[in-house]
């Protein structure tokens, strides 16, 4: 062959494979973040602001001069904060201990083993670090818990984070900031509730941008990435004039949307539901949450709503009882929204009848707390010898004496757990009793623009300023909270026995010590919900309160601590309120909004 021709071959040949390797390499570069990857960045970007927090923290330590102490701790609660949305997806129960309030945690899992331990945590010493003259030593200790725990964060903490799960984490975080971020339910003193929402914001953004590599639709990621950003900026805001109406509107339900749009661009299949709705699109949607997440038989779905009205039969029905002449729907009438309109519903009974409607959405029942379940609380009110006094075995009995009940039974169940179905249909049946059809529900949602000035007002002074929204937690406005709903809160707010506000005295109920014989739980009481409170006073376990301007008043004066009633354990913080009368007449008018339409006199 001719030398120079075989010179040009090779030479030729070396091209080709020369601009195959490069090909091969940029293909290499092109191809999309592996999971692994991502979550390397993410977990790099945790441990970055996990470091710093514990820097800072430890900081205060080294200094004498109150300004400078509390300047570290903010800085240290801003890297606490940037690392929130990711902390509290993977790790919810240290995440719920560094965060707690400065409140006594009793925790009863029987009689048997009661634990209390004292409070641990950023919002502990933010409190301590604004005493006038607080223990240092107390102070000191606070600091080393809370960075010991950091620390042990740092050497047991392995991120692998699927897709589904990074769609939870930002849905959770969108709904925290809504429900409590807000609200100032973990910034006590500093009151710097809507700057540090920005903090968890910024990380979304961070987390989209560590994400974008698994969007095929870039206008999904800009819109969502915009969304977060102009959030940002809405929310540097004075706390207390702060319009969280147009939040949720603008910016929550908007990233909810965007945040679906999201998971079908990315093909995500998520391996079941938790209590928020894998398509929620809204805060205050009719299906955001998932009802049955709160049931103990989640699976027990056939033929559902034949066994509401099996159950709404039963609910109505007065053999239940041992005398034939009461039944669940004697105490809990539909027209007031299921509750009596009486302070008891006569001389044997000592707490006022709660609504069931929303009832559902708890991890507790009965105003102690003492029942896990709907199917449980059946039991209790049956075996109460002022209530059916019936045992669960004659109840059985007497149904399966009725021919329409005993078809009922034989064709909605298909086992012979008969007692247990008796009681999941009256359960199911008051699982259905959650309309989301208020007016208010109605504004937020866009259906009407009915909402007045001094209503909106009140919802903000609701979620602020008034402070309510830190124990009746949105969109439930009970006391589950959000965003994982798997705590039910009790508290102690010191309710007077009358409503002598004058050297009040607190009302002999013991409330949850009954259940455990714990000192510490002495007239604590689940929170309830503030939804069609309209319609269901009195008010209080005792009913002591008959109208909406009364139970405002008792909280505006700082609970039973403002009216002389000094309990070392009350929850409700004892600071008054100071809300003008005109502000408290815009938190009735906002309570009003609630009444759900079929309520609602025409």
């Amino acid at each position: 062959m001719n030398k120079n021709l075989f010179m040009k071959a090779k030479a030729y040949t070396f091209c080709i494979c020369l601009l195959l390797f490069i090909t091969v390499s940029c293909k290499k570069q092109l191809e999309p973040v592996t999971e692994a990857t991502t979550n390397k960045k993410i977990a790099s970007f945790y441990h970055t602001e996990l470091e710093q927090c514990i820097a800072f923290l430890d900081s205060i330590s080294t200094s004498e001069n109150t300004a400078e102490r509390i300047a570290y701790y903010k800085q240290a609660r801003q890297h606490f904060k940037a690392m929130e949305p990711i902390l509290a997806a993977i790790d919810k129960n240290n995440f719920k201990s560094l965060n707690a309030p400065n409140i006594l945690q009793v925790q009863e899992e029987d009689l048997t083993d009661v634990k209390i331990r004292n409070p641990f945590g950023f919002q502990v010493v933010e409190e301590l670090l604004h005493e006038d003259e607080g223990d240092a030593e107390v102070l000191q200790n606070a600091i080393t818990v809370t960075s010991d725990r950091l620390k042990l964060l740092q050497g047991n903490t392995h991120i692998q984070l699927k897709d589904y799960h990074l769609i939870w984490l930002i849905r959770d975080q969108i709904l925290r900031t809504a429900a409590t971020g807000i609200t100032g339910f973990d910034s006590p003193v500093l009151g710097q509730a809507l700057t540090e929402s920005q903090y968890t914001t910024q990380t979304l953004i961070t987390l989209l941008e560590l994400c974008k590599d698994k969007f095929s639709t870039v206008e999904i990621y800009d819109d969502l990435s915009a969304s977060f950003k102009n959030g940002i900026t809405a929310l540097n805001a004075d706390f207390d004039t702060f319009d969280r109406f147009s939040f949720i509107k603008n910016y929550t339900d908007p990233q909810l949307k965007l945040l679906v749009k999201t998971q079908d661009d990315w093909q995500v299949n998520f391996p079941f539901e938790m209590a928020v709705s894998n398509t929620a699109t809204s805060f205050f949607g009719s299906n955001t949450l998932n009802v049955l997440y709160f049931s103990d038989y989640k699976s027990d779905t056939l033929h559902l709503k034949q066994k509401e009205a099996f159950g709404k039969a039963l609910f109505k029905d007065e053999r239940l009882s041992r005398n034939k002449d009461m039944a669940c729907a004697s105490c809990h009438i539909e027209e007031k929204a299921f509750t009596d309109g009486r302070k008891t519903f006569d001389a044997r009974q000592v707490r006022n009848s709660p609504t069931l409607t929303y009832s559902a959405y708890q991890q507790s029942f009965f105003m102690d707390g003492r029942a896990g379940s709907l199917e449980g609380q059946v039991v209790g009110v049956a075996e109460n010898h002022n209530e059916f006094n019936l045992p669960m075995d004659s109840i059985v009995n007497r149904v399966l004496k009725h021919e329409a009940y005993k078809m009922a039974i034989d064709s909605l169940y298909g086992n012979k757990r008969v007692e247990f179905n008796i009681r999941h249909a009256i359960a199911s049946y008051v699982r259905s009793l959650n309309a989301f059809n208020s007016k208010f529900d109605r504004n937020i949602e866009g259906v009407e623009t009915s909402l007045t000035a001094v209503e909106k007002q009140g919802f903000n002074l609701f979620m602020g300023k008034a402070a309510c929204a830190t124990c009746h937690f949105p969109p439930l406005f009970n006391g589950t909270v959000p965003p994982h709903y798997n705590d039910t809160e009790v508290e102690l707010l010191g309710v007077p026995e009358t409503k002598d506000t004058l050297n009040a005295i607190i009302s002999d109920d013991l409330g949850r010590y009954n259940v455990f014989k714990t000192d510490q739980r002495k007239h604590f009481f689940k929170t309830p919900t503030v939804r069609n409170s309209e319609v269901t006073g009195p008010y209080m376990h005792n009913g002591v309160y008959t109208s909406l301007e009364e139970v405002v008043d008792f909280y505006n004066r700082g609970g039973g601590q403002g009216i002389g009633i000094h309990e070392e354990f009350q929850t409700l913080p004892f600071d008054a309120l100071n809300l003008t009368k005109a502000e408290q007449a815009s938190l009735v008018a906002f309570i009003k909004t609630l009444t759900d339409a079929d309520f609602v006199e025409e």
